[in-house]
């Protein structure tokens, strides 16, 4: 019997500065906990900083794939990747951003699947641009997660985004509000952030998850979901993170039972 495949998720925004880097990372510890093997892949290729927000270090980045498997080089997909801990790897982004310029979109859907090959889950950071490159990456992935705050301009953004879905026939999303990104930052009340966006709020992290020496965690290249006093400390927003993590377990092994039910 062949190994399934691992599922995909791409983080996504509207707007930059909306803590997509911080949750894709916050989720990868959640899916530790589950004793998912999880692949980062930083795919915002001219400023990404998952490796740095980790401290890990790295000699291949996804230009190196795209370059090795352009000129016939590939040969282990393992030979891109850095290990942060046991369950955890990384895909970095290029160190000279100019190399991403030279990243062809059509290796992007190679790059997933041999992702997906790997790994039980395949975490996509990217930037805010909807851009060729994202284009493709999220009509590869199996689900996208739209990251948003409570402020006027991501507002207005992510409606004409959902527009945009809607009209391209899109539906393999879900929406998290994250309050915790600028707490004191409350215009709007979530009945009028939904009236804004035209689309329902799947899921929240609440404003007590802002986390004063966030900074501390990054310099130490600690992941805040692997912290033992996560689940008490911040329970509810634990929860919030569990409930995005289990909905994509169940919903790729309800998937894999419907296949072999074929």
């Amino acid at each position: 019997m062949s190994k399934s495949k691992g599922k995909s998720m791409c983080l996504f925004s509207s707007k930059g500065g909306v803590g997509k880097t911080i949750t894709a990372i916050n989720l990868a510890g959640i899916y530790e906990h589950l004793e998912k093997r999880v692949l980062l892949l930083d795919l915002d290729l001219s400023s990404g900083g998952i490796s740095m927000a980790l401290n890990c270090s790295f000699e291949k980045s996804i230009y190196n794939f795209v370059d090795d498997y352009n000129n016939n080089r590939y040969k282990d997909f393992k030979d891109y990747v850095s290990k942060y801990d046991e369950f955890i790897d990384i895909l970095a982004c290029p160190k000279d951003p100019r190399q991403s310029n030279k990243i062809d979109s059509k290796y992007l859907e190679i790059l997933i699947d041999k992702a997906e090959s790997n790994y039980d889950i395949v975490l996509i950071d990217t930037n805010h641009i909807l851009d060729e490159l994202n284009i493709v990456v999220l009509d590869k992935v199996d689900y996208i997660l739209f990251v948003l705050t409570n402020d006027p301009l991501a507002l207005k953004n992510m409606k004409s985004l959902v527009s945009i879905l809607k009209d391209s026939n899109v539906t393999n999303y879900k929406i998290l509000l994250n309050n915790s990104r600028e707490p004191f930052k409350d215009y709007f009340s979530l009945f009028d952030i939904k009236n804004i966006i035209k689309a329902n709020i799947d899921y929240t992290l609440t404003s007590s998850f802002y986390i004063k020496n966030i900074d501390s965690y990054i310099m130490n290249g600690q992941i805040i979901t692997l912290q033992n006093k996560m689940p008490t400390t911040f329970n509810k927003d634990y929860d919030t993170l569990m409930k995005i993590a289990l909905e994509t377990i169940e919903n790729k092994e309800a998937l894999e039972k419907d296949e072999e039910a074929v």
